[in-house]
């Protein structure tokens, strides 16, 4: 029903690109892009009559005042008669076209099926990318994100730490006296291990474990035809598992590979994620952790909520729409229909102009993601209370879930755990504050410096500081 989100969708998921797509974490996106197709080419289609009759109706007008300088009776008549004419069909094809948008947008909501089912498909090979993009297991980002937000769709950063380091180098003891023997393991076997157990562990229903490959956008054609199959179009969002893992077990500038706990809570409405790397380096282990959310859509978008369902009201509410929007309508047809072509137009020539210079001259793409679909629509404004405490829940869900899990992980591997028991001491004091400024005290130490405890000043030194900063 909102004609420019339906035309953004439309553009970003089905036009032609080079750039990666942000993950659109919970939305289903084969529904999304399915009813915003139907959405612009009913708009579009509008907009091509709608400018007729404006042509239309400049005719009548200028046949009228013709008709009436001149003597022409008959003239004059004529050209009255089609300006009431031509109103009546811009109402009509305004009308028309709301009556579809609403019911498109209640049968959604109403009919009990499934959101995709009741829009027609878009071509196949969009449709393919759309679900890969759903299980994606590297996300390009651009480097701009890389200086502020490299987990591009994850939303705004809540937390983001380095806990301390535990000492792994000291065996288990054994039962009858003695020590154990270390069993060797490496960082990929960590995230295997808690990426399988989370679920379980956090008690969260629903939550997505996935290791991902975090690679900036202007690395992307290094890796080859495994994640760039063309260099003149996007980046593939489904890599092999192989790839990934090297991302864990050698990362480099601009590729990392992250384990992305996320969840989605009830009804879509906010969005949180934890991001985790084992930073293994003997004999030692830490977890480097950002944590972010994704607040509720905004009330904007949220119109097909107050539609009146049947009666007098629902017709009443539509004739008054079409007969607010027909002028503003028809007025601007022709510039609307305009603008879009040009604007088509010029994105085709940066778009060729770019494949030129990756072809002819070598040059360096940026094929990262800059930001996704549902961190634009959502809005802080409409977070909750109850969205506030069910968001930090989930994340001190998950923070105790990977500690728990690592905790047996060492054990599994006959690895004194005396050491992580100190360390879980100061990483138990992590909050995760969500209101405010996210650089406010709860997050951020003085002077910016990150801090991996919660709560509290602590003095220079003491356990949790990173780079002696309080």
């Amino acid at each position: 029903m909102d004609d420019h989100f339906a035309r953004q969708v439309h553009e970003e998921f089905t036009a032609d690109r080079m750039a990666a797509t942000g993950l659109p974490l919970g939305v289903n996106l084969v529904a999304l892009v399915r009813h915003a197709q139907q959405a612009v080419k009913r708009v579009d289609t509008r907009d091509r009559r709608l400018a007729w009759l404006f042509a239309g109706l400049g005719a009548a007008v200028l046949l009228t005042v013709y008709g009436l300088g001149s003597g022409l009776s008959v003239v004059a008549v004529v050209g009255s008669c089609g300006i009431p004419v031509t109103f009546g069909a811009a109402w009509w094809l305004v009308h028309h076209a709301e009556c579809e948008a609403r019911a498109a947008a209640l049968a959604v909501f109403r009919t009990g099926a499934k959101p995709e089912d009741l829009a027609p498909p878009v071509l196949q090979e969009v449709e393919n990318r759309l679900r890969e993009l759903k299980r994606a297991n590297v996300m390009p980002y651009t480097a701009a994100a890389e200086r502020k937000n490299p987990f591009v769709g994850s939303g705004r950063k809540i937390k983001e730490v380095v806990w301390q380091p535990i000492d792994i180098s000291t065996p288990a003891s054994a039962l009858g006296g003695g020590k154990l023997n270390i069993t060797p393991f490496d960082a990929v076997d960590l995230h295997t291990y808690v990426a399988h157990e989370m679920a379980k562990i956090a008690g969260l229903e629903g939550l997505r474990a996935r290791n991902r490959l975090y690679v900036l956008g202007t690395h992307v054609q290094r890796f080859g035809a495994e994640l760039l199959p063309d260099p003149l179009g996007p980046p593939r969002a489904q890599i092999s598992k192989q790839l990934v893992q090297a991302g864990l077990a050698h990362p480099g500038a601009g590729m990392r590979t992250y384990l992305s706990l996320e969840r989605v809570g009830e009804g879509g409405r906010v969005i949180v994620s934890m991001h985790l790397r084992a930073r293994l380096q003997h004999p030692s282990l830490s977890w480097e952790v950002a944590a972010y959310a994704i607040p509720p859509v905004s009330n904007r978008y949220g119109r097909v909520n107050y539609l009146p369902l049947d009666g007098f009201e629902r017709w009443w509410s539509q004739v008054r729409c079409a007969t607010k929007a027909t002028w503003p309508a028809l007025r601007g047809a022709v510039g609307r229909n305009h603008r879009r072509r040009s604007e088509r137009n010029r994105k085709a020539r940066e778009l060729e102009k770019w494949r030129r210079e990756v072809t002819k001259r070598h040059a360096v793409y940026d094929y990262g993601a800059a930001d996704s679909l549902r961190e634009r629509v959502a809005s802080w404004g409409e977070l909750g209370h109850s969205d506030r405490t069910d968001s930090q829940d989930f994340l001190h869900r998950l923070q105790q879930g990977v500690l728990i899990a690592t905790e047996r992980f060492l054990k599994d591997h006959n690895v004194d755990t005396s050491s992580f028991d100190k360390a879980q001491q100061v990483i138990n004091t992590q909050t995760y504050n969500f209101s405010g400024d996210i650089t406010g005290s709860s997050n951020f130490g003085n002077n910016g410096q990150v801090t991996s405890y919660g709560q509290g000043a602590q003095p220079s030194g003491a356990p949790g500081n990173i780079g002696g900063q309080p």
